[in-house]
């Protein structure tokens, strides 16, 4: 993995594949534990990831009420839309070689309790920050992803990855500090 970070923001050449746009979403429980799920189902069957899903464009869904659709399908859990703060963007070049992303990255304010732990698309679990790293996690998630989560909670990032190489790159193409809420 290479990370980049100055020199002109360049198209990536990549063969025409398919976009999808979704949300992750970052949930954590009052001892500071992020709540991933252990995949039983594709897209990263076996893997752990964060909850979330795909935007039902066709409805003109927005990433916000898609992370709010997400979280209470997913673990039964109602928010309202100011309970979220969008951290982070991502968009990234042919992942696995088979489709583009677009992924808007929101974290739950404060602690939440989570009652449902399996479902149909897994089993849910609360990890420690040092723990995630040891997990069965994407290479994206664990190289790019979780690092620039941790790096600007409750603050924001855009991110460009780009996978369509014989090595994934990637670079933070736009960046807000977090405010001194004190």
């Amino acid at each position: 993995m290479k990370e980049v970070y100055d020199g002109p923001i360049i198209r990536p050449m990549t063969q025409a594949l398919p976009y999808k746009i979704g949300v992750l979403c970052y949930l954590y429980d009052d001892a500071g534990r992020l709540l991933l799920l252990h995949r039983a189902q594709q897209p990263n069957k076996g893997l752990y990831s964060p909850i979330g899903g795909k935007l039902h464009m066709d409805e003109g869904e927005s990433p916000h009420a898609c992370a709010l659709r997400e979280i209470e399908e997913e673990v039964e859990l109602t928010l309202k839309p100011e309970d979220l703060h969008l951290t982070g963007m991502i968009s990234e070049t042919a992942y696995q070689q088979e489709t583009h992303w677009l992924l808007f990255l929101y974290e739950v304010i404060g602690p939440v309790e989570v009652k449902r732990m399996e479902f149909k698309e897994g089993t849910l679990g609360w990890y420690a920050w040092d723990e995630v790293m040891e997990l069965n996690i994407p290479d994206t998630d664990r190289e790019v992803l979780y690092p620039l989560v941790r790096k600007y909670h409750r603050s924001f990032f855009h991110a460009h990855i780009d996978c369509s190489g014989e090595e994934m790159t990637w670079r933070v193409e736009s960046e807000a500090k977090a405010v001194d809420e004190g």
